[in-house]
């Protein structure tokens, strides 16, 4: 992140069926009605980069996560020029997706390679939301949502996701939130834990110019 970026990158993660794009657009409408500037993105994207990411993502683990690697590295000049704007970068998914997915599906050794090479190419998040739920609401959801099934959504898979989301949640800067509750009560959750934050840091910035 440079000196000089002015906004704010927040990125909703949690496994399939917690809700996740409600919520961004949820939130956005929210912080627009407060005069901010919202940019909503998701990964993959919807460009040929994010379409071979999701087509990689029933190859191995680690062709998948290269994949989405790059799709990644091409929506950075986007996220960087957005933050410079001092727009709030709202993102459904970011690189903790690919360490929660197919990360978690790697050695050790291979993980930390692919957690640093994340880092390197990418903005990483000021502040993560991550929707947490029991597996079998998840599963309900996504067996109500119908259509095909990807192959990151089979039980093992969102299971081991699961654990992996919660491991890094310790990290600073997550909040955690119980994704069986509504959307609007999500939204004033965050509003009271996530918007008095953004409006000091774009007060810092315009202090700074």
């Amino acid at each position: 992140m440079t000196p000089s970026a002015r906004g704010a990158l927040v990125a909703i993660e949690g496994i399939d069926g917690t809700g996740k794009t409600t919520l961004q657009h949820a939130l956005a409408v929210h912080w627009r009605g407060r005069g901010l500037r919202v940019l909503e993105l998701r990964e993959p994207s919807r460009g040929p980069a994010g379409q071979r990411a999701r087509h990689a993502s029933r190859r191995d683990p680690w062709t998948a996560a290269m994949a989405f690697t790059e799709d990644r590295w091409r929506q950075r000049s986007r996220i960087d020029r957005a933050l410079r704007r001092g727009t709030v970068v709202l993102l459904d998914r970011s690189f903790y997706s690919t360490l929660a997915y197919q990360g978690s599906a790697l050695p050790v050794a291979l993980r930390q390679v692919l957690e640093h090479l994340q880092r390197a190419v990418t903005v990483v998040p000021h502040r993560v939301v991550l929707l947490d739920v029991p597996l079998t609401t998840s599963w309900a959801r996504m067996e109500r949502r119908g259509g095909r099934r990807d192959p990151t959504e089979r039980r093992e898979v969102l299971r081991r996701a699961a654990r992996a989301y919660r491991s890094m949640a310790r990290e600073p800067g997550w909040i955690v939130l119980d994704a069986r509750r509504s959307p609007d009560e999500l939204v004033a959750q965050l509003d009271r834990r996530l918007t008095p934050w953004v409006l000091r840091r774009r007060g810092r910035s315009r202090g700074r110019a």
